[in-house]
């Protein structure tokens, strides 16, 4: 299954040319991100950097930019998982615009870290394994 979301391209998004930014697309890649916390395992993104004291920095990133989003454009993200390591997940996603043309695509890796000490590795807990793979590909 996949996860799939919405929102507004805003002008603070766009530069000159009225179009997003090329680094803005990794903020709202990780809007949709924390947006799906929601969906998969049912909690919100800052329970699990606080409550459960976890951490998933972005460790490797790759992107393609196929068409631009523009002002007042509805970006839609369909995100998956690619891969659950023990201490890494691997996420697919894709943007596209309200006609349905594909914008960007981008996969990352995140690794599952204590926030208590961010250096250290730590395994994906069982619970959040099985709700992740609910947009497992």
């Amino acid at each position: 299954m996949t996860f799939v979301s919405s929102r507004r391209i805003d002008f603070p998004m766009v530069d000159l040319a009225g179009i997003v930014y090329y680094p803005r697309f990794w903020d709202l890649a990780h809007r949709f991100y924390e947006e799906s916390w929601e969906y998969t395992c049912g909690i919100h993104y800052n329970e699990v950097l606080e409550n459960h004291r976890l951490g998933f920095p972005l460790v490797h990133s790759e992107a393609n930019f196929h068409y631009p989003l523009s002002y007042g454009d509805t970006a839609t993200c369909k995100l998956t998982i690619k891969r659950i390591g023990n201490t890494s997940i691997t996420w697919d996603f894709e943007i596209s615009n309200q006609d349905e043309i594909l914008c960007w695509t981008s996969v990352q890796t995140t690794v599952c870290t204590s926030m208590d000490d961010i250096t250290k590795k730590v395994s994906v807990p069982e619970w959040m394994r099985k709700g992740l793979s609910k947009i497992q590909e």
